[in-house]
């Protein structure tokens, strides 16, 4: 399997933003401006070395594509993290990283809608993007809880401020501490639904705060069709990432694969039970991917037509995958054909 296609990028600055998380700001040479265009909510795969090995980490994207500003991500310490931690322990202004172009579908449809946003720790990156945007670009009203261990831990506490001064009328920021208030349940957070009727709900955070946003969100009597969530989970080392081309897998098919990508198509012939990236590779197609095991979404791509089944899938979520994504690295066909379209 061939190594995705990482550029180099020159780290500008470090920001410091609370003891446990930095930003990292890129600079963007002109000839990848148009590579590395995104948009609110997506996320940045960064290659950082461990021993004698690679890592490939997803962090999110905390700037927003609707302001003059710099690419940044943001990354917390995890305790025993190997790239958080080198990240945070090694690089310097000046440093160069290898880096994905951005990938992601925590991106809102619509930036005119009202915004129900949940945040949890480090799960503010992607949501402070989608926060920034919307109330740049869009007209509705945005209300952001975002839940902490402490006044410590708050990362962006300037920012939010300035932003809640700033726009008065339609951002509402709400902090919750654990060392305050207690631990977060789905009747508290029910609670803060109050005032928006059909609201665009965004959640980022650890697994149980997720969960429990999900459940807070029935209790609202919310649809659950509006309501985002963005998982990451740690990636396997370059090394320890195994990847099978063929498999065997019930109801595959042999298929003619169609591929739209960066403005071409292409179409091909994959055996039965071959892994629709892998086919893709073969064939010189040059398809965005990391993980290779379904977990970072860099080569999710839409189901035009046709049908597959992922052999594993911990990147989307049902809406998603309602709303026609798949994940080329997990994609088997299960019909004679299939049109698969990555986005521009």
């Amino acid at each position: 399997m061939s190594l995705p296609s990482y550029h180099e990028l020159r780290v500008a600055s470090v920001i410091q933003e609370t003891h446990d998380a930095c930003s990292f700001e890129f600079d963007i040479p002109d000839e990848l401006m148009t590579e590395f265009k995104y948009r609110p909510g997506q996320f940045l795969t960064l290659r950082t070395p461990w021993e004698d090995d690679w890592l490939p980490r997803c962090y999110s994207l905390s700037s927003s594509p609707y302001e003059n500003e710099r690419l940044r991500v943001t990354v917390k310490r995890v305790n025993d993290g190997r790239g958080s931690n080198w990240l945070c322990d090694n690089v310097k202004a000046g440093d160069t990283l290898q880096v994905l172009k951005p990938a992601g579908a925590f991106v809102p449809k619509n930036l005119d809608a009202d915004f129900l946003l949940f945040a949890g720790g480090s799960g503010v990156t992607p949501v402070l993007s989608i926060l920034r945007s919307a109330l740049s670009q869009g007209q509705g009203r945005v209300r952001l809880v975002y839940a902490n261990r402490d006044e410590q831990s708050v990362i962006f506490k300037g920012l939010l401020r300035e932003l809640a001064v700033k726009h008065p009328q339609r951002l509402q920021i709400i902090h919750w501490l654990d060392s305050v208030q207690g631990h977060t349940s789905p009747q508290h957070l029910a609670q803060f639904a109050e005032g928006f009727a059909k609201p665009e709900i965004f959640v980022c955070g650890p697994e149980p705060f997720m969960q429990c946003v999900e459940q807070a969100a029935k209790i609202a009597g919310i649809d659950g069709k509006s309501v985002h969530v963005e998982r990451f989970v740690s990636l396997p080392s370059e090394s320890e990432g195994g990847f099978e081309a063929i498999v065997q897998h019930a109801g595959s098919s042999a298929t003619h694969l169609t591929v739209e990508l960066d403005g071409e198509t292409r179409e091909i012939e994959c055996e039965d039970g071959e892994v629709l990236l892998a086919a893709m590779l073969r064939e010189g197609i040059k398809a965005p991917h990391s993980c290779l095991v379904g977990s970072c979404a860099t080569c999710m791509c839409t189901l035009v037509s046709g049908d597959v089944d992922l052999l594993a899938n911990d990147a989307l979520d049902k809406n998603e995958l309602a709303e026609g994504w798949t994940l080329a690295c997990q994609a088997v066909a299960t019909s004679s054909r299939v049109h698969l379209k990555f986005p521009d």
